[in-house]
């Protein structure tokens, strides 16, 4: 497993102050539908759980050298928070695709924004560091302190809703999804965990399909804080044990689940939360109550009145 239930609550110890336990309500209308409302972190996502747990167990010598991710958006979010409570920089290598509120968000939070084509981008996940700067690598997704720092995420929900039959969680890179997942699995063995992947870019689906990770054609959307060309093989691993399977919705379904939210609950999401919305409401997660995780809503306003109208 990627992480243990010590683990995990030695994060929700770690992540007090600066991450908030975020309620979960009922999707107005849908009886049995339930949205963990990760969008109301004070970045707008939940990446500020991981970040704030990796820091929790880094030396502190070696955190005064300064953070360094490599994000699209919320993660870099999630570790210029941080940098800037501590008083030390933070670097963000970003995708030329990055959406501009996310990246203007970075630097209102003081964080220097590095932006690359999407295979340098991807080769800093892989490497773990960017050539020229020396910095703690906080990874998006593959790191245990983060999967730790979200899966405080499956304590609150299961601590909420204990009976709950399905959970169903955006697929980015596999941290959130797995992350939830140990924990969830860990306490609730009979409990159903879902990924939920934009048909413009689900790896995971076509990976968990053809029993190894493979690459996928990979194509930007309003959907942007989930999708990519590949699975990690370590995150396929961790995948095989925790996912149930994936949901993959299309980009119409997604930007319906954006209008509904917004209309039944008043909430903003982002894309890759509402396609975990979407999912939700399919019917391919089975019956009973089911979790949709709104991993933020960090999302533009143009794009988010572009999909809704």
């Amino acid at each position: 497993m990627p992480i243990t239930l010590d683990a995990t609550r030695q994060a929700r110890r770690n992540i007090a102050g600066t991450a908030i336990r975020t309620p979960l309500v009922r999707l107005n209308g849908e009886a049995d539908v339930y949205l963990k409302l990760e969008n109301l972190q004070p970045i707008g996502a939940f990446k500020i759980r991981g970040a704030a747990n990796v820091i929790a167990n880094t030396d502190r010598e070696r955190l005064m050298k300064g953070l360094l991710t490599a994000s699209a958006g919320n993660m870099a979010q999630g570790v210029a928070y941080c940098a800037r409570a501590l008083g030390i920089p933070a670097t963000v290598i970003a995708p030329d695709t990055a959406p501009e509120t996310k990246v203007r968000a970075v630097e209102r939070l003081g964080g220097k924004v590095i932006r690359v084509p999407f295979e340098q981008w991807w080769k800093a996940f892989e490497d773990r560091s960017y050539p020229g700067i020396d910095a703690t690598f906080i990874h998006a997704f593959d790191d245990p302190d983060v999967m730790a720092g979200n899966g405080t995420i499956g304590l609150e929900l299961i601590d909420d809703l204990p009976d709950v039959d399905a959970v169903v969680v955006p697929w980015g890179g596999g941290g959130l999804a797995c992350g939830i997942g140990a924990v969830v699995k860990a306490l609730r063995p009979e409990v159903k965990v879902y990924a939920a992947e934009v048909a413009t870019a689900p790896p995971l689906a076509a990976s968990l399909k053809a029993g190894a990770p493979v690459l996928v054609d990979y194509k930007p959307s309003f959907v942007d804080g989930i999708g990519s060309k590949t699975v990690f093989p370590r995150m396929f691993a961790f995948a095989e044990k925790l996912i149930d399977g994936s949901i993959v919705m299309t980009l119409e379904e997604v930007a319906s689940a954006l209008k509904l939210v917004a209309e039944r609950n008043r909430v903003i999401a982002e894309g890759a939360a509402a396609c975990a919305v979407a999912a939700a409401l399919s019917g391919k997660a089975g019956e009973g109550k089911i979790v949709a995780i709104v991993s933020g809503g960090n999302i533009d306003l143009e794009k988010f009145c572009h999909a809704v109208c």
